[in-house]
């Protein structure tokens, strides 16, 4: 009998273990004119070595907060304030332009752009939810947004997208990161640019990204699963929401 290891099957491969606890103490501690956590008095560095910090005090108190709650390991999934930061300094910071084009290849297929063609009650509601925040892009930043029936795709205009662009390259680095975390979770840049705006509260934009959802789930049911990832996605907008507060 082979004595080698028995390797997983293609996509279940055991993921690394979670580093252990190693500090005792955690505080926050001023470099310059950034704050930063201190784990018995050193800094904390992101994944790519930069100093875990911001201006922003009550933003690194949360941080902190994070990495005192971590109990016999550091799991950085209970973690997503230590995330949106250390995204901010190691991938928004260095290569804006990257995160730019990359947001901008969803122009055309932003949710609140694609409308259901029956129920009307479904219509109905889909217009009373998204339309006032696309109407809002268009007063606030000249982008308006086409809308159609159905999935087909529909390509929007070089002046929507020119004036989107304008709006989320205006954004600072904290912004931006905020931004594209809500995009990745909504399927939704207009979405993400109210939340990124204080247009729409964290709960709204979670109602207003589900909305399709718990329509049918009013009609037909729900099920564990859909109700599993709609909470994970609620708890992502809802950290983010709290990024922006404490940037604020």
């Amino acid at each position: 009998m082979s004595t080698e290891a028995v390797k997983p099957p293609p996509g279940r491969e055991t993921p690394p273990p979670k580093p252990r606890r190693f500090y005792k103490k955690v505080g926050v501690a001023e470099e310059g004119a950034m704050w930063c956590v201190a784990l018995d008095t050193k800094p904390v560095r992101t994944p790519m070595r930069n100093l875990l910090g911001s201006p922003s005090r009550p933003l690194v108190e949360a941080l902190a907060k994070e990495w005192d709650a971590q109990e016999s390991v550091i799991d950085r999934d209970t973690m997503p304030i230590t995330r949106l930061v250390s995204t901010a300094i190691d991938r928004i910071a260095p290569d804006r332009k990257a995160v730019v084009e990359s947001l901008m290849s969803y122009v055309d297929a932003d949710l609140l752009c694609y409308r259901a063609i029956y129920p009307a009650a479904l219509k109905t509601r889909q217009i009373e939810a998204w339309q006032p925040i696309l109407d809002w892009m268009q007063e606030s930043f000249g982008a308006e947004f086409t809308v159609v029936e159905g999935v087909m795709p529909a390509q929007q205009s070089q002046g929507a997208a020119d004036a989107l662009r304008t709006a989320i390259e205006a954004l600072g680095d904290e912004h931006l990161t905020a931004f594209q975390a809500c995009a990745a979770v909504t399927k939704s840049l207009a979405l993400s640019m109210a939340l990124a705006h204080g247009r729409l509260s964290p709960a709204d934009v979670s109602a207003y990204a589900h909305l399709d959802e718990t329509f049918q789930a009013e009609q037909w049911g729900d099920d564990r699963e859909a109700q599993v990832r709609r909470r994970a996605i609620e708890a992502e907008i809802h950290a983010v929401g709290q990024y922006l507060e404490l940037l604020a």
